[in-house]
Order: structure tokens, then C-alpha cells, then sequence
């Protein structure tokens, strides 16, 4: 693929800058984006969790760092 081998020249700065971009631009047609349904029945398993204290709420900055350590 012809764009791959583009991006993979480019800068880490310059690949964040068009990470940066194509996420604005999808996220501002998320309307025409439709969920799997299945995204609505994880959402309610883990609401189900929450509500039964089963699930807990964890920080994002100790998330990433739980998360890092099983990729290690």
C-alpha cells in the first residue's frame, strides 16, 4: 500500500499531527456512523457490573499503566 510507505517516512510528530486530523474529520460526521449493536449490549453488561459493584471506576493514567504492564 502506497500510503503506508508515506506515513511511515514521516516524523513521529508529523504522523501524530495526521492521526490528529483524520480523527477530527470522522469525528465530525459521527452521525453518519452507526454503532454495532453490539456496542449497546457491552455498555449495558457494564452498567450491569457497575451497578452490582462488580466493575469499578479506575483513573486513566492508572488504567494505561495496568494495561502496560500486561503488554510487557
Amino acid at each position: 500500500m502506497e500510503i503506508l510507505q508515506e506515513i511511515k517516512r514521516l516524523s513521529h510528530i508529523e504522523k501524530l499531527k495526521v492521526m490528529e486530523a483524520l480523527w477530527k474529520d470522522l469525528s465530525g460526521e459521527e452521525e453518519k456512523y452507526d454503532s454495532p449493536a453490539w456496542h449497546e449490549d457491552a455498555l449495558k453488561e457494564t452498567e450491569k457490573r457497575m451497578n452490582s459493584g462488580i466493575e469499578e471506576v479506575v483513573d486513566w493514567d492508572i488504567a494505561k499503566k495496568n494495561l502496560r504492564k500486561n503488554f510487557e
